[in-house]
């Protein structure tokens, strides 16, 4: 069989990116019911922004925490497994959602459920796909993937605000379930696990190369992730700052910031508009992210946009109208441009001390990120019952963000690597299992 297996003069890891773009775009339904349903399920059963919160924080927990076993469950059942069984765990999470009673079934089912399913389908993923199927184009692959949770939220938004408008929040909830099960065949049909499955190598790999093979197996090897990272003054820097990155995505903005729009006086349907445009620049500034990965230092790229993101929540307060002003477009577009910009160079610093293991240790990382998202979705919901509004909650997160700015600019280089951005090298473990430690330190 040809060592460059392709369909036509397409490579087959592209087959495998424009896959995995639609799994995460399935997964991402999900992300758009939250913040436009927190209102009526407040109003139909009384519970209250910090319970839904609640929920969003169990969800995002998960979420995070799943991630580097999802990675090591793939290396040790495959890719299309791990997928599919994501997918049916989110449309069961939303499609039992529509016979919520109690508070406690939310619990269930949006975060337990749903928590798992998710974390299976999410950055630890991007990881595994783009460190064992590119070598060169990996940075632009990384932010694309990861553009693809925006892309959902830019699809889902708008239909379920309209949909939850007009025919209630059950028939959105189906919705979200319907696209979970459709991508299913996708996955079966298009995944595959490593190169060498179809004969092939990574895309810009030399020819004859053969995979990365890291034991990342096992749960067992999930926890040897976080042991190795821990070691790691580096590790311990991404993760704060990604924390810190979280509770400004997902936990504030991805959760409450429909309503804190409606606090201003902003229609549902308006606000869940602006939220989803937030996804359409996200795209654009996630898939810049990635090329710029691969040619600037990835430090100062996260420098710049953690200050960034701050400065655009200290205004958001001030922004907020019943109508959807030019100085609030200003904050989508910067904002959304920024949304989730940092995640092609936190995966190459992580790439750069880690080379091929950074699916598990980047899973760990990103378990932080979940982690500081579920402080603010809860957190900012217990604000808003308690003073009445967001401000405060915002003010607290743009402060974060100028900590999240420090963290990184200290991150120092590896010494022996090469340009940590470029991403046309092979990554490669060194021999000597101490010099992480060493090279960290």
């Amino acid at each position: 069989m040809s060592t460059r297996l392709s369909i036509g003069r397409l490579h087959w890891a592209w087959l495998v990116a424009a896959a995995s773009f639609v799994a995460i775009i399935g997964a991402a339904g999900f992300r758009a019911v939250p913040s436009v349903m927190m209102d009526p399920l407040h109003m139909e059963f009384g519970w209250s922004h910090a319970m839904v919160g609640a929920a969003m924080s169990i969800n995002m927990v998960l979420f995070g925490v799943t991630a580097p076993f999802a990675a090591a469950l793939m290396d040790r059942f495959g890719i299309r497994p791990v997928l599919t069984g994501a997918l049916l765990l989110i449309a069961a999470g939303t499609g039992l959602g529509v016979f919520m009673t109690a508070s406690w079934q939310l619990l269930v089912l949006w975060g337990v459920l749903v928590g798992l399913g998710t974390g299976s389908i999410s950055m630890g993923f991007v990881a595994t796909v783009s460190t064992r199927w590119f070598v060169a184009r990996r940075g632009l692959v990384t932010g694309v993937l990861t553009a693809a949770s925006a892309t959902g939220q830019l699809i889902f938004l708008p239909l379920v605000a309209h949909i939850t408008d007009r025919f209630g929040w059950r028939w959105a909830s189906i919705v979200v379930t319907v696209a979970a099960l459709a991508v299913i065949p996708l996955v079966l049909l298009m995944i595959r696990d490593r190169p060498r499955d179809v004969g092939t190598t990574a895309y810009g790999a030399p020819a004859g190369a053969v995979d990365d093979d890291v034991p990342n197996g096992s749960f067992g090897a999930a926890a040897r992730g976080l042991v190795r990272g821990a070691r790691v003054p580096a590790f311990w820097l991404l993760a704060g700052s990604f924390a810190i990155c979280g509770m400004t995505t997902n936990g504030l903005i991805g959760t409450h910031f429909i309503p804190a729009a409606r606090d201003h006086g902003m229609p549902t349907t308006v606000a869940a508009s602006l939220l989803a445009t937030i996804g359409i620049f996200d795209v654009a500034g996630t898939i810049f992210s990635g090329w710029l990965t691969d040619r600037v230092d990835a430090r100062l790229l996260l420098v710049v946009y953690y200050l960034g993101r701050g400065a655009s929540l200290v205004l958001l307060p001030m922004l907020l109208s019943p109508h959807a002003e030019p100085s609030t477009w200003v904050f989508i577009i910067f904002y959304g441009l920024d949304w989730v910009a940092t995640v092609p160079p936190t995966i190459a610093i992580c790439r750069e001390y880690f080379g091929a293991a950074t699916p598990v240790v980047f899973g760990w990382v990103f378990a932080a990120h979940q982690l500081g998202a579920a402080v603010a979705a809860f957190g900012a919901g217990y604000i808003r019952d308690a003073q009445g509004g967001y401000d405060n909650a915002f003010h607290v997160a743009a402060a974060l963000c100028v900590v999240a700015a420090i963290l990184c600019a200290v991150i120092r280089r590896r010494p022996s690597e090469p340009d940590a951005g470029r991403a046309d090298e092979a990554d490669t473990l060194p021999a000597d299992p101490g010099e992480y430690e060493r090279q960290g330190s």
